[in-house]
């Protein structure tokens, strides 16, 4: 599988929306082909539209809050010596996290499509959260699928939607989580496409919702590469862009813009979620090698048994507690431009203990995944290097876990 070069990698599927001939695809029903059909011809029309853009630019910087701060962690470096441990601070964005891009972008194509009412899926709540906002900011009725596990375990973000006028809808099949929110949310849309929009909160689903939410979270690494020569003058000759992955939004908007580069110079790598220690479940299709199967209306790598049923999945972090990951990452992996690892639950706790001893920063459990990676790897490295973290998402959501399982919340 090769990368071509000059040419976004949203891009780069094959006419029937797949990523390296076997990644992404749009399996869907019948009654589903003709709106998904509409969003694809609105999106490529919209994306080359000036007014369009003008407008996503001006509440990007206004609304959103771009750019995000880039700092360098100076005590944590300190205390692990090795490479210098920096952060693109994503979570100073509005609502604190990173899908408040893709949310306000499917805003504006709601408005642009003539529709008034849109609906999400959630798992951490920070999709939904967000997806509320942006619908309160634009007069949008708004409807949230999350799993009832994931809404008792992440009350801080349900408190924002209820805020923000949108109605959650608790999923109780399955194993009431995100991968069942994503189901409910895709089942409801089938019967109420004529006057719904769907946001989906990642770079999964069908091949137009990968491509709109690749386009939307690109924000990311644009101002972090102008943060880059702003501060080192170039791009580094030794960078690691470390980032946790779920779904794959997060880590897509970070990387994208420096895909194009030699992996000798900046490394690409994804953490996924393994779970507890002593459980066999996790969320790591990359990392664990997990077999291709279908899930939520694309090909990639699942989590599933021998019977190519979805397993079942288990990990601290809600927003990294899914069976399946984006096809765009599943190409990245084949390709070997992205590096897959995975840090437990353990792993986790210890890094955001690490993290909030040492610097001002309070990152939730999902990039929590990815500072542990750089904690383990940057003592190894010369000091040239630069290990350079998304810190996609604040930890506020996370208070009850954090206070239960560590016995405070900073």
């Amino acid at each position: 599988m090769k990368i071509k070069k000059g040419i976004p990698l949203i891009d780069q599927h094959d006419r029937y929306g797949f990523w390296g001939g076997k990644f992404g695809g749009s399996f869907i029903p019948e009654t589903l082909k003709k709106p998904v059909e509409d969003l694809t011809i609105q999106f490529e029309k919209l994306r080359k539209d000036r007014e369009f853009l003008k407008k996503k630019d001006f509440y990007f910087k206004n609304y959103i809050g771009s750019p995000t701060s880039f700092i360098k962690l100076e005590n944590l470096s300190a205390h692990l010596g090795g490479a210098q441990i920096w952060a693109k601070v994503v979570s100073d964005a509005n609502g604190g996290a990173h899908k408040i891009y893709n949310a306000t972008v499917h805003a504006l194509i709601c408005k642009a499509m003539g529709k008034k009412y849109i609906v999400g899926d959630t798992g951490a709540g920070y999709a939904g959260k967000m997806l509320s906002m942006a619908a309160k900011k634009f007069g949008l009725k708004c409807k949230i699928f999350m799993g009832a596990k994931d809404i008792k375990r992440q009350k801080p973000n349900c408190e924002a939607m209820r805020k923000n006028g949108a109605e959650i809808i608790p999923v109780y099949s399955g194993s009431q989580t995100l991968v069942d929110a994503v189901s409910e949310c895709m089942r409801y849309w089938v019967s109420n496409c004529d006057n719904t929009h769907m946001a989906v909160g990642s770079t999964v689903g069908p091949n137009i919702f990968v491509k709109i939410c690749g386009w939307s979270t690109t924000q990311i690494s644009r101002e972090l590469k102008v943060q880059l020569k702003n501060e080192f003058i170039k791009i580094p000759k030794k960078i690691k862009l470390i980032n946790c992955v779920g779904g794959g939004s997060s880590a897509y908007g970070f990387w994208s813009e420096f895909i194009d580069y030699d992996k000798k110079q900046i490394e690409l790598v994804g953490v996924e979620a393994g779970g507890p220690k002593k459980s066999k479940l996790h969320a790591a299709p990359l990392s664990r090698n997990e077999k291709i199967g279908i899930l939520h209306g694309a090909a990639s790598y699942v989590c599933q048994n021998n019977e190519g049923q979805i397993h079942e999945t288990e990990s601290i972090s809600a927003g990294l507690d899914y069976p399946g990951v984006s096809p765009i990452h599943c190409f990245l992996k084949d390709a070997k431009r992205a590096r897959y690892t995975y840090a437990t639950d353990e792993d986790a706790l210890n890094a955001y203990k690490m993290v909030t001893k040492y610097e001002r920063l309070n990152p939730s459990l999902e990039p929590c995944h990815a500072f542990a990676e750089a904690i383990k790897i940057a003592p190894k490295l010369s000091k040239d290097t630069l290990c350079i973290v998304n810190s996609c998402g604040d930890a506020k959501k996370d208070r009850d876990i954090l206070k239960k399982r560590l016995g405070k919340f900073r």
